[in-house]
């Protein structure tokens, strides 16, 4: 029997299998080998090569537009950015990533305009494997909709997770360390439903035979999986709904009520059009919250604050971060920081290198001479 086959049968009996305590081990047995087998059937189609996508990351961000062909997704990214991407009223326009540089309240945010995604994209149709390949490196995931295709949100999901892009969640708080004898040991939190004997025999059907393992939150086997295949990329996304100007206010209840059969607030998607540029600024605006960008003013001795370049950072991001950044020379001489602004107690507060950050701080860098 080939892999191929070997496959069909397992996801067969997966689905014919009723879920519940009894069969829960099983079903995790089968899950942990299906994923085995599909990631070796993937090995063997890709040893082959194959020409990719090269796109180099630079800017503070980057940010990939995905959506079937002929959303507008060209449209979108010349409207936004520094880019010429060809459109055109038929599929198939955009054949190569396209870069574009998006400069919003000082940050480079590049956008990249990738050929449209076709169902079965993820198993190669349409080169999907090279244009996902390209997703996986992005920040940020914006799914590009037509206003009369919400339907087609659900397919575009399931080609990134069939490429190992989980979106909108983090990894398991898993904790795996080999060891020489002992068999496979279990600390889990009481947040933890999987039973012990589940967690086991997935891990062995992963090869494991001597293991510490610490597993904590809620978990499901799926998501248990993914943590020990150490190969699925985590990803926050957005959602923008293209051609809004071309509906009618009768219409708009429909398109609402669709966006919610696919499991999306309507309150929390960006209704855009691309071609009128019209809901840009908001668009942009969502892009940056979702990406937890902040900026940091840099107050330069004898020039004073520059509010003109500021610093990027991320949300979470110390003193110590910034420093980083700054460069490798100022790390050696550094010896504190005053802050004024959100994260300071008051102004010119002196600080270390764990100080967080938060958006439009003002940052002065105390160093050595």
């Amino acid at each position: 029997m080939g892999l191929e086959e070997e496959i069909e049968d397992i996801r067969e009996e997966i689905s014919n299998t009723p879920y519940n305590k009894s069969t829960e081990g099983h079903i995790g047995r089968l899950k942990a080998k299906l994923a085995e087998l599909k990631e070796k059937l993937e090995n063997q189609s890709s040893a082959g090569g194959g020409q990719g996508y090269a796109v180099e990351k630079t800017g503070d961000a980057t940010v990939a537009l995905v959506g079937f062909p002929s959303v507008g997704k060209s449209t979108l990214i010349n409207a936004l950015t520094n880019a010429d991407s060809e459109t055109g009223e038929y599929e198939f326009t955009t054949l190569n990533v396209n870069p574009g540089m998006l400069k919003y309240k000082g940050a480079n945010i590049q956008i990249l305009d990738v050929p449209g995604l076709i169902e079965g994209a993820a198993g190669g149709r349409g080169g999907g494997k090279e244009v996902l390949s390209v997703v996986r490196t992005a920040d940020l995931v914006v799914f590009m909709l037509s206003v009369f295709e919400i339907e087609r949100y659900e397919r575009l999901q399931t080609e990134l997770y069939n490429n190992k892009i989980r979106l909108d969640t983090s990894p398991p708080n898993l904790s795996i360390t080999k060891k020489g004898k002992g068999g496979i040991n279990v600390t889990k939190s009481d947040s933890v439903e999987l039973e012990e004997e589940t967690i086991k025999g997935i891990l062995r059907e992963h090869g494991f035979v001597n293991a510490e393992v610490t597993l904590r939150g809620e978990t499901s086997i799926d998501e248990l999986i993914d943590g020990i295949m150490k190969n699925r990329v985590y990803l926050p996304s957005i959602v923008a709904v293209n051609k809004a100007d071309l509906i009618d206010k009768d219409y708009l209840p429909t398109v609402e009520e669709d966006l919610r059969e696919v499991g999306l607030d309507p309150e929390e998607v960006t209704f855009i059009s691309a071609e009128a540029e019209k809901g840009l600024d908001a668009l942009k605006e969502e892009m940056w919250d979702a990406l937890g960008l902040i900026r940091i003013y840099m107050d330069k001795p004898g020039r004073g604050v520059d509010y003109e370049e500021p610093l990027i950072l991320r949300e979470g991001d110390t003193i110590d971060d910034a420093i980083h950044e700054l460069g490798a020379k100022l790390d050696e001489r550094f010896r504190f920081a005053r802050v004024s602004g959100p994260s300071a107690k008051h102004d010119e507060q002196q600080v270390g290198r764990d100080h967080e950050l938060k958006d439009e701080d003002v940052l002065r860098i105390i160093a050595q001479r």
